[in-house]
């Protein structure tokens, strides 16, 4: 089964900055963003949920390559599920232009999940999912592939003015391949040691008291991809 999610609406384009921060930073702003701001509602007990994805890339690793070179105009294709549900997956295609970063999305359920690793791509087509047929042209045209598996432990909240969503990334890992994506209890080697990821997204603009909230004396700029770093590993 597919499931669209907003097959025909214009994606809106979104503000999106990373940065990598220390454990200490990341422990001073989860209690003052938990403080301030909503959780994920789909989060567990600790407010915390994990995050599996497995991205795709051409034979000669376009996506990683646009991305390390800062290219304007690129994108990339991912499968993900949260938590150990693996009954359905996203597949989500994220580009960005300008700085600007949008994304769309559709689900399928693991049976279709475990064609497409297995290489069987004609359920694309017969679906008539814009998305799905993207994919299908890529992974024909320009071979994509699967290529990486990362997998985190997220710590997301809400303000709803601007649109706003910032998430804490704790514990990056990597897993080679695609043969253990729908595994969660797969064996993963650490591609982050010691080191958390901020992410803040919005729309038109930032709001003052998120830009305060999510200052940390002395921290640097860092942008950085989780995809990049998990791919030192290949």
């Amino acid at each position: 089964m597919t499931t669209t999610i907003n097959p025909l609406q214009p994606a809106a384009l979104r503000h999106e900055r990373k940065h990598q921060i220390s454990p200490s930073e990341a422990l001073v702003l989860s209690q003052r963003l938990g403080k301030l701001f909503p959780r994920d509602k789909n989060a567990g007990p600790e407010g915390t949920y994990f995050v599996t994805s497995l991205y795709f890339d051409t034979p000669r690793d376009s996506a990683l390559r646009e991305k390390l070179d800062g290219v304007n105009r690129r994108e990339k294709f991912r499968l993900r599920y949260y938590g150990e549900d693996t009954s359905q997956c996203k597949l989500e295609k994220k580009w960005k232009v300008n700085g600007l970063c949008g994304k769309r999305s559709a689900l399928l359920s693991r049976e279709r999940v475990l064609r497409l690793l297995e290489g069987d791509y004609a359920f694309l087509l017969e679906s008539g999912h814009p998305l799905l047929a993207e994919l299908y042209s890529k992974l024909q045209g320009k071979m994509l592939r699967p290529k990486t598996i990362v997998r985190y432990c997220r710590e997301a909240f809400f303000y709803p003015p601007g649109n706003v969503r910032i998430t804490l990334d704790r514990d990056i890992r990597t897993g080679l391949g695609r043969v253990d994506f729908l595994n969660g209890e797969a064996a993963c080697l650490p591609a982050l040691e010691g080191l958390a990821v901020l992410e803040v997204k919005y729309d038109a603009f930032l709001p003052e008291l998120v830009r305060l909230a999510v200052q940390t004396p002395g921290r640097q700029a860092s942008a950085c991809s989780k995809y990049a770093l998990c791919r030192k590993f290949d």
